[in-house]
């Protein structure tokens, strides 16, 4: 990557083995997506009523040249499972936008309604 990693952390305490879980999830989503020059993770827990649990939110910014993919997720009160449910959504949608770049997109048949919008029925007219 040409951007250095960045990770931060917001009502949350940093520790070592987390913060190497994340450069791990980023060297997979990198190898994944070698066009990927920069990426930032967020990590926090947002202030909310007790009685929901704590439940962490994961936001997930992977730079591209010609865009970027950005993944929110509010789902779990575990960092981990939090952090896998980003990073695979992530993936989901590198994978979309590198196969959009590289023109793998399907071309569907027109509909019977298209065709006859545009006046090609594919019945003779007498």
């Amino acid at each position: 990557m040409q951007r250095p990693v960045q990770i931060t952390f917001h009502a949350v305490d940093r520790s070592e083995a987390l913060e190497t879980h994340i450069r791990e999830k980023i060297t997979k989503l990198a190898a994944f997506c070698p066009q990927m020059v920069g990426c930032h993770v967020a990590v926090e827990m947002p202030h909310k009523h007790h009685t929901q649990g704590k439940r962490f939110n994961v936001r997930i910014e992977a730079h591209m040249p010609g865009g970027q993919v950005v993944v929110n997720r509010d789902s779990s009160e575990d960092v981990y499972v939090a952090l896998r449910d980003g990073f695979e959504a992530a993936q989901r949608q590198l994978q979309g936008h590198v196969s959009k770049q590289r023109g793998d997109t399907k071309h569907h048949e027109p509909t019977w309604r298209q065709r006859q919008r545009s006046g090609a029925s594919g019945m003779e007219q007498e």
